[in-house]
């Protein structure tokens, strides 16, 4: 009889086993899900973080051509006030 248990205990812990297997399979799998979606995610962030970077040197670079039209303003209206003065 305990030869029989042996057997069926044998049984029993390969049972356990392919299905702890079956279960660490399918955990890896949804990781795997996991990984691919954030990789992607990842690299769209990136992406948009280079077009806002691009976008932003470019309303900086038109920020400081527009501070300088108005400063030129400023001066020729100074010299007009100067020479409208004297």
């Amino acid at each position: 009889m305990s030869g029989s248990t042996a057997n069926s205990q044998g049984g029993l812990d390969a049972g356990r086993t392919a299905d702890e297997l079956d279960r660490i399979a399918r955990h890896l799998e949804d990781l795997r899900g996991k990984l691919d979606q954030l990789q992607q995610e990842n690299r769209l962030l990136h992406e948009r973080q280079e077009a806002l970077v691009a976008e932003r040197a470019s309303l900086v670079q038109r920020n400081e051509e527009a501070r300088s039209r108005v400063e030129g303003m400023i001066e020729r209206l100074k010299a007009l006030e100067v020479a409208g003065i004297s």
